[in-house]
């Protein structure tokens, strides 16, 4: 069996050829020698993005194996985070009104796909294998405390305030929520990583993990995977610019309200990062699946909404932040049934079924509201 002093060098070819040829793609667009409206540069381009996710995932999961837990799972919620900030900001940017509501329903959205769907799916799975599953209180309960504040105050707030009418908050009050918001999002990591990283560490019990450990990567696999995470990164960013005008056209002509689009861009974002989260759950590793779901969606608003807050702000654009009566209900309802799921330090298919029913009235109402 391997243990954490072992090496390995073996990259996938296609963790590096997906993003240099999405890359490629995209400049053919961009020059005009592909268009995005043919089919087949459409459904390629599609492919590369989905591709170039999961090579920014698996460049991150590299880089977090050699740095190690809680920073390996902190380091896979902002490379996550910087994609959907991407599709975000691709999508203000070719909106046609003032008011954007894309940061909100995505912000939303990936909220209620990790507190209820990978969190569902982690404990159901997880407990159907090991019956009864155990995490530390202490980290899951701090990061869920942040959790609720972050989202009180940028999704439900708006709805309150009186300087401009809700759901948007006034200038001023939005560069304050953006300030805040990264300033808890940093006291956070800081009390994950340094004061308290004890908190966030697999319990005592778990060390007895039926599966074998990753090897280690070498420093030479360490830093080819820092250069080509960038990449991908970055044909992440371009290829979702390009694909931005199709996925409205696709997601209206289906017939489902233009806010389902903030469902379909968490789902394809956090897609790998709950993967992850489902695996190391199956392998008894319930604190990590927790610091993977609690972290990636800490970093959706701690990180995503201070930079489209900068982006509208520079832009002229009025951000729409505040949600819905019944979205404030589904996210209250969600808070509530965290805190209780997190507080006994154990967990049951039970707790993961009541989740996934809650994941399931979200996804349903997203497309029917």
């Amino acid at each position: 069996m391997p243990d954490r002093r072992d090496t390995v060098e073996q990259m996938p070819l296609w963790v590096w050829v997906a993003p240099l040829a999405g890359l490629a793609l995209f400049a053919l667009i961009a020059i005009g020698v592909a268009r995005i409206a043919n089919p087949v540069v459409l459904v390629l381009a599609a492919a590369l993005l989905a591709a170039s996710i999961f090579a920014a995932v698996h460049h991150a999961e590299v880089l977090a194996l050699r740095l190690g837990e809680p920073f390996g799972s902190i380091l896979l919620a902002a490379a996550v985070t910087i994609i959907e900030v991407a599709l975000i900001v691709s999508l203000m940017l070719s909106a046609s009104t003032g008011i954007s509501s894309y940061a909100r329903d995505t912000v939303y959205a990936a909220v209620m796909l990790v507190l209820n769907g990978v969190v569902g799916f982690c404990l159901v799975l997880g407990g159907a294998r090991h019956h009864e599953q155990t995490f530390q209180t202490q980290g899951s309960g701090a990061a869920l405390g942040v959790l609720c504040t972050l989202a009180t105050i940028t999704l439900i707030l708006p709805n309150y305030t009186v300087a401009t009418p809700g759901p948007v908050f006034a200038t001023s009050q939005l560069a304050f929520v953006g300030i805040v918001s990264l300033i808890l999002y940093a006291v956070f990591i800081f009390v994950q990583t340094v004061r308290h990283r004890d908190y966030f560490l697999p319990a005592e019990d778990s060390a007895t993990d039926p599966e074998p450990h990753h090897a280690l990567p070498t420093r030479r696999a360490f830093q080819q995977s820092l250069a080509l995470l960038a990449v991908a990164l970055i044909a992440v960013v371009f290829l979702a610019k390009a694909l931005s005008a199709p996925l409205k056209t696709a997601i209206v002509g289906a017939g489902l309200p233009e806010t389902f689009v903030g469902v379909v861009i968490a789902a394809v974002v956090l897609m790998p990062e709950a993967l992850a989260a489902i695996a190391a759950a199956r392998a008894n590793r319930l604190q990590t699946s927790l610091n993977l779901a609690l972290g990636s969606a800490i970093a959706s608003i701690g990180l995503t909404i201070p930079a489209v807050a900068v982006v509208s702000i520079a832009l002229g654009k009025n951000l729409a932040l505040g949600i819905s009566a019944t979205n404030t209900v589904l996210i209250a309802l969600t808070m509530l049934i965290g805190t209780i799921t997190l507080a006994t330090g154990s967990t049951t298919v039970l707790q993961g079924a009541i989740h996934l029913v809650i994941f399931g009235v979200f996804v349903f109402l997203s497309a029917v509201p």
